[in-house]
């Protein structure tokens, strides 16, 4: 899990890594971590690139709340415990969709738990986020919007919900990427979400409200992904 640690304290930081550390220990759970000594550091140039954050709200220069009110803007996904001397302060944290909040001095047992807490419900999500290097910047495209990918050279276009998205990259990578998460292809240009084909014909799919072709090399391969979604579908 990705994890960036906010806090003006320097002992704290040390504590909360020390405390992650020792969560990998007791639940073999992996950790990337970056740390920040205030919310304007991590606020500027925000990438949505993390899972949790640990978030002091009393900080010098951009206190936690107003961190928090930024990076909604631009990250809805990000899961958000706030840590903070006063419960009082650390209400308000829902009104940023935070998940929860650890009163100082911080005890490890509340601790591990919110972590747990935090780790199951990020297992919760059916749906797999993609961070894409996009026109405009970094962007994470959650992959249940996606009606289907088409490649361009060297650049990828994703057909979504919300429009569509244009991203560097190769088509067999982004393929391997979503691997496990019901996508096939139809052709050789055309990643598809099978989540949203609606019908299928003889040399055609439609996907949500897009028609693809199916090449002849790809139909086999693109029907069996088809019933296995299907049936795992049923029997879930």
């Amino acid at each position: 899990m990705r994890v960036a640690i906010i806090e003006d304290d320097e002992a704290t930081r040390c504590q909360l890594v020390n405390y992650l550390q020792r969560y990998t220990r007791q639940y073999e759970t992996e950790f990337q971590i970056q740390q920040f000594s205030d919310g304007i550091q991590l606020a500027e140039n925000y990438r949505p690139v993390y899972d949790i954050l640990l978030m002091d709200i009393e900080m010098a220069q951009l206190n936690g709340m107003e961190t928090a009110r930024r990076i909604r803007k631009f990250d809805e996904e990000v899961l958000i415990v706030f840590i903070t001397n006063t419960a009082q302060y650390a209400i308000k944290g829902y009104e940023v969709g935070a998940l929860d909040y650890i009163l100082k001095p911080i005890p490890y047992f509340s601790f591990s738990q919110q972590i747990r807490k935090a780790e199951l419900q990020l297992q919760k999500r059916k749906t797999f986020n993609l961070t894409l290097l996009a026109e405009g910047g970094m962007h994470r495209l959650n992959t249940a919007t996606i009606y289907y990918i088409e490649s361009d050279g060297h650049t990828v276009h994703f057909y979504t919900q919300e429009g569509s998205i244009t991203a560097s990259g190769l088509l067999k990578s982004y393929e391997e990427k979503l691997a496990g998460h019901s996508f096939a292809r139809c052709s050789n240009c055309y990643l598809v979400n099978l989540a949203h084909v609606s019908g299928i014909a003889q040399d055609t799919v439609k996907v949500g409200p897009y028609q693809l072709p199916v090449s002849r090399t790809k139909r086999h391969g693109f029907l069996d992904a088809m019933s296995s979604y299907i049936d795992s579908s049923i029997f879930a």
